[in-house]
């Protein structure tokens, strides 16, 4: 403590490292006279580099574009494999595990090999490949890469180490799955239909082995020709032709008759007696017409034929087949036909694919199928069999993240411990009803708590309106309650000028959240520039909901000059807040309206979240109000603040009263560091009292409107406006993304030939200010790269920006910016920053946005002895302002008494605009914001005890050597961080960042007892920086930053841990931590259980000697080396894996790689140890036999003479 007031005694204003300090002496009192250096604050750092690593975690949700599907019906998971590689395996809750191949690739197909631990993939590339699932993160052993032919279809019969590959042109190879080697058997296509045949049979779409003989395999063509071809005598058994396409084919248990499913929508049987002909064709969603013609229908893409042993009726199950007149206006579906009954199960999504799930593994068995899992395009279902009327299970897998787009994403780690099981509580009332009341089918491997679990909650904001919020801890996801933000109001009427509009958009769309834990206050920023305050509480409630509309619309033009004109700012009048009267000169139907309507009457709220407040701003001038750029709630003051392009608005929630509404500009006070010239306001304009309103002339105007690009389709329909195209996609999420992006447009383009008229008519007649809310999962924006003016400095402003090392930035309206908006899932684009080369339009559209907010115990100026309540506000100029805030400390006059708040004079500046404030003590510890203890609003009242607020207040003066000293603030930007010594507003440590690139996000976390700063950069790389000495500790190029979506959704949290959207349905968790990387093994799930496999049943002498048991036969004597000989090496190239069984060892290091050894040695050990009892066990009862025999034989022989002998 000694060091700070040596460090107080000689502050100077310029910052070590040779950084200039552009705060120092700028607003309040003289430059001090020496500079503190970093060597006399001794704050003990325990972070080092060792305690840093980048790992991912887990992966939750449905898998994104999904292909395939399979079962372990004896281990009991289900594989997913996706259009991207990924595979996703899942067992009981909390087994998630996910994998993925390097190539990216597609994977068409899956086999588990049954109850042995692995698994094999074959993907678009042509590549099989063999998978470890007996560790805990899957590992490829073998790659087999096809040279010369496309993969089809891939076949691995239950306890088989030869695995069937079907090709493109119709050829079968057999492949070895131990050594991963191509045997030199092939089925050549020609050989296998008819000499006389000349159209080629097209691709291999079927191979099955028959349930009777596992000698025949079963060769289906997409042409309709099928085959069934003997592996012993290498000829064809019997072949069938059928005039349509083949999709699947499905096998009776007993192996006489199968199933084939049709691209015209039939199903044909097929017996193996007389295959001339199909002995049954239905058409199952085909009805004869009245001229005798059958309806066309869409192919059934896949059968299922299994046998019951409660019924004699066998199930059919299949996908698809519908008559094309009905499926245009119906979903896709899933039939089960089971006897005469026929039941339709239509889905939400179109059916990628189906498995029925059974009990025995043996295809030679009557199947007794239990359930029937189906994956769907964006869901996952399991439908239950053995009920009537087919329920479907309780998903307890997350797969419904993506039920409506992601727009933004939060993440609480170290929660309160009671948080999670009060949310669990209320949210259970909200699930849904009608479940099978059966335990969940996939039930395989094993999980247990790890050692290291603390409460973390995941909030999701949707563009729905909807808010979930998820419990993520032990690195699991379950959803623990749903918020409807919607519900606040009105639903738009048929007379209501905006309700056609309302109907295509998302104007509830959640864009930020902010919520407190502790005081469990929960603040929600919509897309339609709405903010709504909800408090928690058990009990239900009929409340009205406070409404208070702010018209925060400042169109001064924020242009910096090096001219000594002075700007005279104010604060604004409270009738500035009043709603102008919507028929006052100079605005249109709109103006002083919100976007929604607050419903105006006592709502039923039921426990959990209920709405108390919603602010939202008005229509300004024909205008829609600018989307909030950024937010921050304090319980224990009471108060509410957010910022945009335009300006700043608190709110005192408490007195639900606007405190303050001001401009960007106004915020400075006579501090301004930047000097702007003023315009003429536009002659049909009227300035509203106590705002400053400058714009440009409207003659001016509407030469630039001219300029600007635009796609008109007529009065009153949409414009297509770069601007407000940009506007939109900066913020979704609540801050601007690219600092090259200024969230406002100025200036809206002019209808040629449309005479001057009330303001409205130019956007449309009850044009929402709102577009169609775009997925945080699914932007993605195509920005140019900067292009820097040469020759020279163009203009004073330019130069300015060299002085200050500051970064200003801005619209150019004449270049147009190219913007790939396709659908909502569409495919990666490039993110780069984009900057104009357009002078003037520098000059004439850079307005100062606030981008981040944050309320705390501070010093609001030099002079101050003791922290008062303040609000950090940055800007995207890079500047930060500090407004002190003066708070009645009664509670009686808290609620009756104003709050004073104003502009303290106090500038700061950075380089790029400033994401995030954080506050340390002396000690280098973090300072939490103070907040309010919970206590439910709607709660009985005791009279002998009147309800108070309870306050917990983390100011730096809480300790009492703290008390002179002040503390460190921390402020990042998008280029740069610096420490900055409260309240001397001293610089003591400068890191610059990034030249390079900008960053998108950036937090404060804790981490092993200590605090770092957390940063992501747009060019993929994590960092993490040391405080307060910002020493950098890690730079890791993570991952390519290659759409907008992961932009949006990086957030870091405590204990070395982040998350983010990896794709429109899948969240990723990560961990920084090197600690967590190291116990990450222990807290993932077990795949594989030793299992024994169950025998096969005894069906008795007289069925099995008329022909009813299956015949084995020796595979390796017919596909082995000796008898097949060696394949061609241009066929196949082996690839060994990069954690094959050689490399295992070498690969597994450090001490979970010394536990694993020691348990499998350990294993072995049994393993010998066992075997030798077992030989004892059989020594003894050989010794037992032999004295046995020994003991007869003397007994028998002891009487007899020796003669007799």
């Amino acid at each position: 403590m000694k060091k700070f007031r040596k460090v107080l005694d000689g502050l100077s204003s310029s910052s070590p490292g040779g950084v200039a300090s552009p705060s120092c002496g700028s607003a309040a009192g003289t430059p001090t006279a020496h500079a503190p250096t970093p060597q006399d604050i001794h704050v003990q750092e325990t972070l080092v580099s060792e305690n840093f690593q980048i790992c991912k975690t887990v992966r939750h949700g449905f898998p994104y574009q999904p292909t395939c599907l399979a079962f372990d019906p004896v281990q009991k998971i289900l594989a997913i494999g996706s259009r991207t590689g990924g595979i996703r395996i899942l067992g009981r809750p909390g087994v998630d595990c996910y994998s993925q191949h390097e190539s990216g690739a597609a994977v068409l197909q899956l086999q588990f090999l049954i109850n042995e631990g692995a698994l094999v993939t074959a993907c678009a590339d042509d590549t099989l490949h063999l998978w470890n699932l007996r560790q805990r993160r899957p590992a490829i052993l073998h790659s087999l890469k096809f040279n010369r032919e496309r993969i089809t279809f891939c076949h691995l019969p239950f306890q088989s180490k030869w695995l069937y590959v079907g090709t493109e042109r119709g050829n079968t190879h057999i492949v070895n799955i131990e050594s991963f080697v191509l045997s030199g058997y092939v089925i050549m296509w020609n050989k296998a239909i008819e000499l006389a045949t000349k159209a080629h049979p097209g691709p291999v779409v079927h191979l099955s082995d028959s349930p009777k003989d596992e000698g025949k395999l079963l060769i289906g063509f997409e042409s309709g020709t099928v085959v069934q071809w003997d592996l012993r005598a290498k000829k064809v058994d019997f072949r069938i032709y059928y005039d349509e396409a083949i999709h699947s084919v499905s096998w009776h248990h007993e192996g006489k008759q199968f199933m084939c499913s049709h691209s015209d929508g039939s199903l044909t049987m097929w017996n193996l007696r007389n295959t001339a002909r199909p002995i049954q064709i239905t058409y199952p969603h085909g009805k004869i017409l009245k001229d005798g013609r059958k309806e066309s229908c869409k192919p059934i893409l896949k059968v299922e034929y299994k046998t019951s042993r409660n019924s004699s009726e066998p199930y059919v199950i299949f996908s698809g087949g519908l008559s094309y007149d009905k499926s245009g206006g119906r979903r896709p579906t899933l039939t089960i036909m089971h006897g005469k009954a026929v039941t339709v199960l239509e889905m939400d999504h179109p059916i990628v694919e189906f498995l029925v799930l059974c009990d025995t593994p043996y295809s030679n068995e009557v199947q007794d199928p239990y359930a029937v899992v189906v994956l769907l395009e964006k869901d996952f279902i399991v439908v239950d069999l053995t009920q009537s009327n087919f329920p479907i299970f309780e998903n307890p897998y997350p797969m419904d993240i993506h039920e409506s787009p992601v727009t933004c994403t939060a993440y609480f780690a170290e929660c309160p411990p009671d948080i999670i099981p009060i949310l669990y509580s209320i949210g259970a009332k909200q699930k849904k009803t009608g479940y099978s009341h059966k335990e969940w089918p996939v039930s395989g491997g094993t999980w247990t708590l790890g050692s290291q679990t603390y409460p973390e909650i995941i909030v999701t904001g949707h563009a729905d309106g909807t808010v979930k919020f998820w419990d993520a801890s032990a690195i699991t996801l379950q959803m623990l309650y749903k918020l409807k933000t919607s519900k606040v109001f009105e639903k738009p009427k048929a007379g209501d000028g905006r309700a056609g509009e309302l109907v295509e958009e998302d104007p509830y769309a959640v864009q930020m959240v902010s919520w407190c834990p502790h005081s469990r206050l929960f603040c929600v920023v919509g897309i339609s520039a709405h903010v709504i305050l909800y408090r928690f509480s058990k009990h239900d409630a009929n409340t009205q909901i406070v409404s208070l509309e702010v018209r925060l619309q400042f169109d001064s033009e924020d242009v910096i000059s090096p001219s000594e004109a002075e700007n005279n700012p104010c604060f604004s009048d409270p009738s500035s807040h009043s709603p102008q009267p919507p028929g006052s000169p100079g605005s249109g139907t709109q103006d002083s309206l919100p976007c929604l309507k607050v419903k105006n009457r006592p709502v039923r709220m039921p426990p959990g979240y209920q709405a108390e407040l919603v602010v939202q701003l008005q229509w300004v001038d024909g205008e829609p109000p600018q989307q909030i750029t950024s937010l921050d709630i304090n319980s224990a003051y009471g108060l509410l603040a957010f910022g945009n392009c335009n300006g700043l608005t608190v709110v005192d929630f408490l007195q639900k009263t606007i405190l303050m509404c001001m401009g960007t500009l106004d915020l400075y006070g006579a501090a301004d560091p930047y000097q702007r010239l003023t315009r003429s306001p536009r002659k049909n304009r009227q300035s509203t009292s106590g705002l400053t309103e400058l714009s440009d002339n409207q003659v001016s105007m509407d030469m630039e409107r001219s300029k600007s690009p635009t796609s008109v389709k007529g009065p009153g329909r949409k414009l297509s406006l770069p601007t407000d195209l940009k506007t939109d996609l900066d913020h979704v999420n609540g801050h601007c993304t690219s600092p090259t992006s200024q969230p406002c447009s100025v200036g809206k383009p002019r209808i040629t030939g449309v005479p001057e008229g009330p303001r409205l008519t130019r956007r449309g007649p009850g044009r929402p200010p709102f577009r169609k809310a775009q997925s945080a999962a699914c932007m993605e924006i195509s920005l140019p790269v900067s292009s820097h003016t040469e020759g020279g400095y163009a203009s004073r402003r330019a130069m300015l920006q060299q002085l200050h090392g500051v970064s200003m930035y801005s619209h150019d309206e004449h270049h147009t910016t190219s913007y790939n908006w396709s659908e909502r899932e569409s495919r990666e684009n490039s993110f780069s920053r984009s900057r104009s080369s357009s002078v003037s339009s520098i000059d004439r559209d850079t307005k100062e946005s606030v981008t981040t907010l944050q309320f705390g115990e501070s010093y609001g100026r030099k002079g101050d002895a003791l922290p008062t309540a303040c609000l950090w506000v940055g800007t995207s100029l890079g500047v930060v302002l500090l407004l002190p805030i003066s708070i009645p400390t009664e509670e009686e006059e808290r609620m009756e008494e104003p709050i004073t708040m104003g502009p303290s004079g106090t500038v700061l500046m950075l380089k790029g605009s400033v994401l995030r404030f954080a506050f340390l003590d002396c000690g280098g510890a973090l300072i939490q914001s103070p907040y309010e203890v919970w206590r439910d609003p709607n709660g009985p009242e005791d009279p002998d005890r009147p309800r108070r607020r309870k306050l917990v207040n983390f100011s730096p003066s809480s300790s009492q050597e703290a008390c002179s000293d002040g503390h460190l603030a921390v402020v990042c930007s998008e280029k740069q961080a610096k420490v900055i010594l409260m309240p001397t507003q001293a610089v003591l440590f400068t890191h610059n960042i990034t030249e390079s690139s900008f960053l998108l996000r950036a937090d404060v976390v804790s981490v092993c007892n200590s605090v770092c700063l957390a940063c992501f950069c747009a060019n993929g790389h994590i960092m993490t920086l040391s405080l307060p000495s910002l020493r950098p500790l890690m730079d890791i190029n993570y991952l390519p930053l290659t759409d907008l979506r992961i932009a949006r959704t990086f957030v870091f949290t405590n204990g070395g841990q982040a998350l983010y959207l990896s794709s429109p349905t899948e969240i990723q968790r990560l961990t920084y931590s090197q600690e967590m990387t190291d116990n990450l093994q222990d807290m993932l799930g077990e795949l594989f259980t030793p299992i024994e496999t169950p025998e096969a049943q005894n069906k008795g002498f007289l069925k099995g000697f008329f022909g009813g048991n299956a015949q084995t036969f020796d595979r390796e004597e017919l596909f082995g080396e000796a008898a097949a000989g060696k394949a061609s090496r241009s066929l196949a190239q082996h690839i060994p894996g990069p954690m094959g069984l050689e490399n295992m060892k070498a690969a597994a290091g450090g001490v979970v790689g010394d536990l694993a050894r020691a348990r499998i040695a350990l294993d072995q050990r049994g393993e010998r140890l066992g075997e030798l009892e077992e030989r004892t066990a059989l020594m003894m009862n050989s010794a037992e036999t032999f004295s046995t025999h020994a003991h007869q034989v003397m007994l028998k022989q002891k009487d007899k003479k020796w003669y007799q002998l």
